[in-house]
């Protein structure tokens, strides 16, 4: 503790560069002594991982590997940006620190090896919890590159120098007050930082051509200097790569810059006052100097049908561990099997009743997607393999829904159909299990005509019934939307709402089936819906219905392959567990 203190009294702050054990959001975790070999190194001490920028860098830190982890003695520069970002650690505005590192090394999941090249002020709040801001490849040895967030507070040196009674030093006060703003108001350096770097780029060019016009030589601005660069030798760089003699009376002078600069507060931004005084100053594809379009939504959404019912399909049927299912009946209605009068002396007839079975066999469902390693590695943006896997999954489902309610609607010669002896649509099952129910209308019947025959018709087709509890009804929008328009003589509606049109129809609730659209039902009609309670549809599956996926890499073509499937069975298991409403329209 004692070394601590007096190494300390050297430095502004210290604190936890990365700590070993760290287990991050995405299951990697970073091991003991991963970065023994930077013990004792002085990197750079930068804002937020801004490496590129040498504006950005706000002093150095001195790293000391311990078994807890790296610590982070750090010291901050002259520079504006160095004292700035020393005022915000005294108030405790940024109290965290990150890592950048590279030359990643991993086992399974553990990080071992890795190289830190610098050190970050972060705000803490931002990144709640240890996270690793990058895909480590999982190999031996990669080029991959990581920022790693710990969550660690900060530590602050005790200063000589005289402090208020809120700790803060008479220049870190004066320092405040220079950078103070108003609340809501813009500085031209917060309209500066909204450019990229490509844009940036082009405003140093002009603003060092405009430099060059007005006699600044590099005697007079060393801080230019600096900040263009130098080719080899000691000869700095005078002239923007970018620039040629053709190009030269397309640059901004020294006064226009001023100008538009010291414009930009009042117009709102420095877009806007480029814009403004373009006409003036003759500046050409101005649009280089716009901010760069940002992504609202990462990852993309999918723009997809609506599949609120296919949770409800999925989570309605019955489950088993099995796939292979067989339903076995007897059958009592016939007259043999009617109890029989005794008269004395005649001989006692036996009861005679016949068996039906009917068996299920799985199939296997799938979905393949690929992509090439590149473009895995080059998005950084979103993770794209997990946002691809939740497509597939999502399909899949979808998928499995679909051939349980009316069968995948694909052609029985096509290679990619789902067999209906393995998964038996509901809308096609065989009359001892689904109820055939014709809605019939005339030919020039209206819209609420055919509402009101569909709800005649299946609280009729209701004796015949005799499925579990309170079945579901599945239809699609228009005919939902067409018994809500129904209204009496007077024009009032009839039904408020979707909860009235069910207990009119004696369904427990209506759940629309977007995919049902346009399809025919067994009869040729057009399918109005189905009555069924999903809970006597089995979905049989071995090893607990396991929906699997797998990766695979083709080495040949640099491609790493995605599949997912289940192998699943599906019947209804009761007897006239189902009605099937098909529209019937008679010439009349």
């Amino acid at each position: 503790m004692k070394e601590d203190k007096i190494k300390m009294e050297r430095f502004d702050f210290s604190g936890w560069a990365t700590k070993a054990n760290l287990k991050c959001s995405d299951g990697r975790t970073i091991m003991k002594d991963a970065f023994k070999h930077n013990d004792g190194q002085t990197v750079p001490l930068v804002w937020n991982h801004q490496h590129n920028d040498p504006n950005e860098v706000l002093g150095h830190a001195l790293l000391e590997n311990r078994d807890e982890g790296v610590y982070a003695y750090c010291t901050f520069n002259d520079t504006e940006s160095g004292k700035t970002a020393k005022l915000l650690v005294q108030h405790g505005d940024v109290n965290a620190l990150s890592i950048y590192a590279n030359q990643l090394k991993q086992k399974m999941s553990n990080v071992l090896h890795g190289n830190i090249r610098e050190v970050s002020l972060v705000l803490a709040g931002a990144n709640p919890g240890a996270s690793i801001d990058s895909i480590i490849m999982h190999g031996e040895e990669s080029d991959e590159e990581a920022i790693i967030y710990t969550g660690e507070e900060i530590t602050l040196a005790h200063s000589s120098d005289a402090k208020d009674s809120k700790g803060t030093t008479k220049e870190d006060n004066k320092m405040a007050d220079d950078i103070k703003k108003t609340d809501g108001e813009e500085t031209v350096a917060d309209v500066f930082n909204t450019l990229s770097e490509k844009q940036k780029t082009v405003v140093y060019a002009m603003i060092g051509q405009a430099l060059e016009d007005a006699g600044v030589t590099d005697d007079d601005d060393e801080d230019y200097e600096d900040e263009m660069g130098h080719s080899e030798g000691d000869d700095y760089m005078k002239r923007n790569v970018f620039d040629n003699d053709e190009q030269q009376e397309d640059v901004l002078s020294h006064a226009a810059m001023e100008t538009i600069i010291g414009d930009a507060k009042r117009f709102g931004s420095l877009k806007e006052s480029f814009l403004a005084h373009a006409d003036e100053y003759g500046i050409e594809q101005i649009d280089y100097l716009f901010p760069e379009a940002k992504t609202l939504n990462n990852p993309p959404e999918f723009i997809k049908r609506d599949t609120g019912w296919v949770s409800t399909v999925m989570g309605a049927v019955h489950h088993t561990p099995f796939s292979r299912i067989k339903s076995v009946f007897a059958n009592i209605t016939e007259d043999e099997a009617r109890a029989k009068g005794y008269i004395k002396g005649n001989l006692k007839k036996e009861e005679v009743f016949s068996l039906l079975k009917r068996t299920t066999t799985p199939t296997t469902i799938y979905k393949k997607q690929k992509l090439d390693r590149d473009d895995v590695i080059d998005i950084t943006d979103f993770d794209v393999v997990a946002w691809l896997k939740s497509e597939m999954r999502i399909m899949l489902d979808e998928e499995i829904a679909r051939a349980i309610l009316i069968g995948d609607g694909r052609l029985s010669s096509s290679d990619d159909k789902i067999n209906e002896s393995n998964i038996r649509p509901v809308v096609s099952d065989a009359e001892l299990y689904t109820i055939r129910q014709k809605v019939s209308v005339a030919t020039n019947a209206t819209d609420d005509d055919k509402a009101k025959a569909m709800i005649k018709a299946a609280v009729k087709a209701r004796k015949n019934y005799k499925g579990s509890g309170n079945p579901t009804f599945f239809t699609t929008e228009d005919w939902l939307t067409n018994a809500l328009l129904l209204e009496d003589a007077q024009g009032h509606r009839l039904y408020k709402n979707d909860s009235e049109v069910a207990a009119a129809m004696r369904v427990s609730k209506i759940v629309t089936v977007p995919v049902m659209e346009g399809v025919k039902g067994p009869e040729g009609g057009d399918l109005i819906g189905i009555i069924v309670n999903l809970a006597d549809y089995n979905v049989g599956a071995d090893k607990g219905g396991a929906v699997n996926m797998f990766d695979d890499f083709d080495i040949d073509y640099n491609q790493q392959k995605y599949l997912i499937e289940t192998r699943c069975s599906g019947a209804l298991i009761k007897p006239y567990s189902a009605i099937e409403l098909e529209l019937d329209v008679a010439a009349g």
